[in-house]
């Protein structure tokens, strides 16, 4: 998913849990950034620059905009695309969920919390009005989408790893470990570090990776591309995934991932999932670099194996190099399967009720309070954000059993 790491200094101005949690001290980077209005946040045409850059958001997670404005022919096109291969009903309901998706990422910003703290800090009533006031043209259900994220976000904290919270921080699986965390018989910075590391068989070595990048940058992916783009039942159910292929299979990126494979002091020899666990120093790899070299690269691989024809010939070399599935203590789940989403359940079993730090953080955030996760509206092939809001929600509620609370 693609976002920037920086936060603002967040001044609410009500008064609860909510602002407590935003306020400096609690691991808020301060800006001078000047403040954005409730009726600068509903304008379509408004363009929010920060620090003299334009403060951009996604759909999809690749797909970027400057403004609400931009989204609205997007939305079109991406409907009429679909003419006489969807009914007149699911392109609505498409239009709604993109719309929906424009919004909330324009106001959850990776790179700048002021969108946010303009919704949150007004009522519902102020809301209405500031659009009402909008003379600009807006598609059908825009109050209605604003209104919806303003009232998720009013009751929400977004765990991730630059969160203004502490909890928010720590919820995160890139927050890194300071003793490790043991996960299946090994030794591991983060739970990010696990959950990329798995994504590989323990056999599969640097050299086998080098040679499946060189597949990829020998083959012409636009007919492929082509025939995952154009089909309803396999593009709308995997949209991001499909972007993510696009991006990923340019020339450039999948340079990029050969090269750094060649950093870190890597070998051809070293196996993939071993270097990524704890060795003799720990944290060789950041978990952004996890996330970016290793979970991208894994991804990448696996959803080529699973979108692919089965009579396209790269299918049986991934096949070959394992990238058919996740094999993890003798046993095989599909990449896009319930069986492998739920391991993340279980690897915050460890973490969050047999490890009284993080058990004390996640049980202590009030039950008002829904977790989320949020990243640009960049879904998640292995375990897309619902499933992983679902879970992160399920363990607080152990956590909090398991306290008595």
């Amino acid at each position: 998913m693609k976002n920037t790491w920086g936060n603002t200094h967040v001044r609410l101005r009500r008064i609860g849990w909510l602002s407590l949690m935003l306020l400096p001290g609690i691991g808020v980077r301060t800006s001078q950034a000047q403040e954005i209005s409730l009726q600068a946040v509903v304008m379509p045409s408004t363009v929010i620059v920060k620090d003299g850059e334009t403060v951009k958001f996604a759909i999809h997670g690749f797909i970027e905009f400057k403004s609400l404005a931009e989204v609205f022919p997007y939305i079109e096109a991406q409907t009429s695309r679909w003419n006489g291969k969807i009914t007149e009903a699911e392109k609505r309901e498409l239009a709604r969920q993109l719309l929906r998706e424009g919004i909330e990422s324009r106001v959850v910003s990776m790179q700048d919390e002021r969108p946010l703290q303009a919704l949150v800090t007004h009522t519902n009533g102020e809301l209405r009005e500031a659009i009402a006031k909008v003379k600009e043209p807006v598609p059908p259900a825009y109050a209605e989408a604003f209104l919806a994220v303003q009232e998720k976000w009013k009751h929400s904290v977004n765990c991730w790893s630059a969160s203004p919270l502490i909890a928010g921080r720590v919820l995160s699986n890139w927050y890194p470990i300071e003793e490790g965390i043991r996960l299946h018989g090994a030794v591991y910075d983060s739970t990010e570090h696990f959950w990329q590391a798995m994504k590989y068989h323990p056999d599969t070595t640097i050299g086998e990776l080098k040679e499946l990048i060189a597949l990829l940058q020998g083959k012409d992916w636009s007919l492929w591309l082509k025939r995952v783009e154009d089909d309803p039942k396999i593009y709308l159910p995997n949209a991001y995934a499909v972007e993510f292929l696009r991006f990923n299979l340019r020339a450039e990126r999948l340079k990029w991932f050969d090269e750094e494979l060649g950093k870190h002091g890597l070998r051809d020899v070293d196996h993939a999932r071993l270097v990524q666990q704890r060795g003799e120093n720990a944290f060789r790899f950041s978990a952004i670099e996890e996330k970016i070299l290793w979970g991208d690269l894994a991804d990448l691989l696996h959803l080529v194996y699973v979108l692919s024809p089965t009579d396209d010939p790269i299918r049986k070399i991934l096949a070959e190099h394992h990238f058919d599935g996740i094999y993890l203590d003798g046993r095989k789940m599909g990449f896009i399967s319930e069986e492998f989403r739920s391991e993340m359940l279980e690897i915050w079993k460890v973490k969050f009720l047999e490890m009284p730090r993080f058990r004390e953080m996640i049980a202590g955030i009030p039950v008002e309070i829904r977790l989320e996760h949020f990243l640009n509206d960049g879904d998640s092939p292995d375990i897309p954000i619902p499933v992983y809001v679902g879970y992160l929600n399920r363990i607080r509620e152990m956590a909090k059993r398991t306290r008595g609370i």
